[in-house]
C-alpha cells in the first residue's frame, strides 16, 4: 500500500494556494487540482466520491463510505484543501523534499500532512468501514485559510454527528479554540501641500486616534473576562498603509486589525465605538467564531482512551463552523502548529505515521463487537 509520506508527498506538490491570498507568491492558486486527486484516491477506496462547487472552479471534495448500519451516525474527516501564500519561503514549496526525517513544502504541516493521514487510515481500513457503528465521511474543503467558505457549504448542505477538522495539533484533541475578527478600518481626509498642513486634512491622524481607541478602550474591555483554557481575547494591529508621499498631506490610511475571542465574547462592540470616536471613519468586520465541544462527548472520550489528551488553541478552524451548526466538532492530527504557514514548512515522517497509525486505530475502535 502507498505509504502515508507518498500521499503527503504528492499532495504537496499540487499548488493550492487560497486565491485570497494578498499575495499568493505563485501564477497558480485555488484547490481544484488538489480536490480531484483527492477524489480520485477516494473513488479508489471505495468510497461514494462527488465534487461539490463553493465558489468558481474551487470544489469541496465529499466522501462517503457506505455502511451496513441501520442510521448509523455520521462522522465526519475534514481536512482542508487550501494553503497560505508562498511568497517569502526560504525552500521550494512544492518540491516535497525528504531530508532529515522530515517532509518540506508549503502545506506539510497545515494540513496536507494531516489530510494524508486520514487518507492513509480510510485505505487501510476500506475493508472494514461498511461494517462500523458511524457511517465515515471524508471531506476536502475549500477556503479555511481566509472565509472557511467550504466548511460553511458543507454545514449546510450535511448534518454530522461528530467532526474531526484536520489541522496539527500533536495528536492531541483541540476542543476548544479562540475565535477571530479581523477588521479593515479606512480614513478619508483632504490632501492638499505639506508646507500648509492646516488647509487640508490628514487621514493618517483620524487612524491615529483610532488605534488610541483601540489600544487603550477596546483591549482592556476583551481582556475583562477570562477562560480557563484560552486565557483572554487580545487585539492587534496588523498592517497600517497611507499617504502618498512626505510632502503631500495624505487623504487616506487603511490599518487591518486582528482580534481574537474566547467563547461568550462579542467584539462587534468595537466596530460602535470606532465610529463615535472618528466620525467618518469606515470599519469592516469578517468573523470566525469560537470553538466549545463538551469534552464530556463520546467520541471524545473514545479518542482520549486511543492515548490523545485534551488542550486548545489561540487559532481557529472549521471545526467551528461545523459546531455552530450543531454538529459536536474537534480538531485534531498530525505535527506541529508551530510549523504552519513558516518560510520552511515541514512535518516530520515520525508524526505522519503516527498520525496514520492513530486514526486507523480510531477507526478500529468502531468496529461493531
Amino acid at each position: 500500500m502507498t505509504s502515508v509520506t507518498d500521499i503527503a508527498a504528492e499532495l504537496v506538490r499540487i499548488p493550492s494556494i487560497n486565491p485570497d491570498s494578498e499575495d499568493p507568491g505563485f501564477h497558480r492558486t485555488g484547490e481544484k487540482d488538489c480536490a480531484e486527486r483527492v477524489f480520485a484516491f477516494l473513488e479508489g477506496a471505495g468510497a461514494d466520491v462527488s465534487l461539490r462547487e463553493v465558489l468558481p472552479g474551487r470544489p469541496n471534495v465529499v466522501a462517503r463510505f457506505p455502511s451496513n448500519t441501520p442510521n448509523a451516525p455520521r462522522i465526519l474527516f475534514a481536512p482542508h484543501l487550501d494553503t497560505v501564500s508562498v511568497a517569502g519561503m526560504t525552500i521550494p514549496p512544492f518540491d516535497a523534499a525528504i531530508r532529515d526525517g522530515r517532509l518540506w513544502g508549503r502545506g506539510a504541516s497545515d494540513t496536507k500532512g494531516p489530510m494524508a493521514a486520514m487518507l492513509h487510515a480510510l485505505l487501510d481500513c476500506r475493508e472494514i468501514l461498511d461494517d462500523l457503528t458511524a457511517e465515515i465521511w471524508f471531506a476536502g474543503l475549500v477556503g479555511e485559510e481566509a472565509g472557511q467558505f467550504g466548511a460553511k457549504a458543507l454545514a449546510d448542505q450535511e448534518h454530522f454527528d461528530f467532526v474531526i477538522a484536520g489541522e496539527p495539533t500533536a495528536l492531541q484533541v483541540v476542543h476548544a479554540h479562540k475565535g477571530s475578527c479581523w477588521l479593515h478600518l479606512e480614513t478619508r481626509g483632504r490632501a492638499v501641500h505639506a508646507s500648509r498642513p492646516e488647509a487640508g486634512d490628514n487621514a493618517i491622524y483620524k487612524m491615529a486616534v483610532a488605534i488610541d481607541t483601540l489600544r487603550h478602550r477596546a483591549a482592556p474591555l476583551l481582556s475583562e473576562k477570562t477562560d480557563p483554557l484560552l486565557g483572554t481575547s487580545t487585539l492587534s494591529v496588523g498592517t497600517i498603509r497611507g499617504g502618498s508621499k512626505v510632502n503631500i498631506v495624505p487623504d487616506f490610511c487603511e490599518a487591518h486589525v486582528d482580534i481574537r475571542t474566547i467563547p461568550g465574547v462579542d467584539p462587534s462592540f468595537i466596530k460602535d465605538m470606532l465610529e463615535e470616536s472618528v466620525p467618518g471613519i469606515s470599519v469592516s468586520l469578517r468573523r470566525s467564531e469560537p470553538l466549545f465541544t463538551d469534552p464530556a462527548n463520546p467520541y471524545i472520550q473514545k479518542l482520549q482512551t486511543l492515548g490523545a489528551g485534551l488542550t486548545g488553541a489561540p487559532w481557529f478552524c472549521d471545526a467551528a463552523v461545523f459546531a455552530s451548526k450543531g454538529c459536536p466538532s474537534v480538531a485534531l492530527g498530525p505535527g506541529s502548529i508551530d510549523q504552519a504557514h513558516t518560510a520552511d514548512e515541514f512535518i516530520s515522517i515520525h508524526d505522519l505515521e503516527e498520525g496514520a497509525a492513530f486514526f486507523s486505530r480510531f477507526l478500529h475502535s468502531l468496529r461493531r463487537c
